[in-house]
């Protein structure tokens, strides 16, 4: 089930119960998840954001945190170490709620099981009583939400696995707001990405948390190049975050064209936007998903092929944006 989450059924129904296998040994895991600095980057469902006062990873330890929702609803936490057995087990008490909403109390224990390269992550949360239980899951998503922090969690192991993370930055002479609508409007779209010289002929944009923009990108020798993206965050008009592949045109998964064997079958892809004095620094992070030790090489190796179409493609997105208001 590698990659894929799921709620296990339990025989105590004041449970939740959620795991899933992340393609990360279990020493980063452990890493992943008792540095704050690595913490902020993964906790909680998608759309939230954390601060951390202060995370104390010891028996007694305490560990106080604010999740911040979409919405703006903060969500303020603390917990109390009970169990720190690196690299296999956390158990802590837990207590939080949003402002004048119901509390969430209970007990969460974590496990970390190494299956070779891979780690079978659990989380397991034991309420005082099943009336408890469900409240949780009806007034905060606790099984979705739970899902979600797991993902998230897999992808923040994708930027601290192998070798370094892709990144490339420029600044647009443009507001943020058409920069934003640049990248999430079909038409503007297919105006401007893909490397120089290359034209996008066909495009179906569904932008929604789990959504795909699935497209064919024509070459200038007159080749065509399926891709897609399927979206998981998108926080208007600051961050796009998606899984990026290789494509054909049924929306299947497909490998490089040019690399069928070792580049990665999926990456992992942020793009973030900040604007200042009227200008705009966009910025795009890739990291392999789920990769293989092979994949994770030629990733790492192939960094000068990818910033030379990334900058081509952000060539023509300046262009692009020089006339286009």
């Amino acid at each position: 089930m590698s990659g894929k989450t799921k709620e296990m059924t339990s025989a105590a129904d004041r449970e939740i119960v959620i795991t899933r296998v992340v393609h990360a040994p279990r020493e980063l895991v452990w890493e992943a998840w008792t540095n704050p600095k690595h913490v902020v980057r993964w906790w909680g469902p998608r759309g939230f954001t954390t601060t951390i006062h202060e995370m104390d990873v010891r028996p007694g330890g305490v560990w106080r945190h604010t999740m911040h929702g979409p919405d703006g609803t903060d969500y303020p936490n603390s917990s109390v170490f009970e169990k720190v057995e690196k690299p296999e087990r956390i158990v802590y008490s837990h207590g939080g709620g949003k402002k004048g909403g119901p509390a969430a109390q209970f007990q969460a224990t974590w496990t970390f099981e190494a299956q070779g390269d891979k780690t079978k992550v659990t989380m397991r949360g034991v309420f005082p009583s099943a009336a408890a239980r469900d409240q949780v899951v009806k007034e905060y998503g606790a099984i979705e939400g739970g899902k979600q922090t797991l993902e998230r969690l897999e992808e923040q192991l994708a930027t601290m696995s192998g070798g370094g993370e892709f990144v490339i930055s420029r600044v647009f002479d443009a507001p943020r707001t058409l920069v934003w609508k640049a990248w999430t409007e079909r038409e503007r779209l297919m105006q401007w990405f893909g490397p120089k010289g290359f034209t996008m002929r066909v495009a179906t944009l569904d932008l929604r948390p789990g959504g795909v923009f699935h497209y064919c990108l024509r070459s200038p020798d007159g080749h065509d190049m399926w891709g897609k993206f399927v979206y998981r965050e998108i926080v208007a008009p600051e961050r796009i975050v998606w899984v990026n592949s290789f494509s054909d045109e049924k929306g299947g998964l497909t490998r490089h064209p040019l690399s069928e064997k070792t580049w990665p079958l999926e990456m992992f892809s942020t793009t973030t936007l900040t604007e200042h004095d009227s200008k705009t620094t966009v910025t795009v992070r890739w990291s392999p998903l789920t990769a293989t030790e092979a994949e994770r090489k030629t990733f790492d190796t192939n960094h000068e092929s990818m910033r030379m179409g990334w900058t081509g493609t952000m060539d023509q997105l300046a262009e692009y944006l020089g006339g286009s208001r």
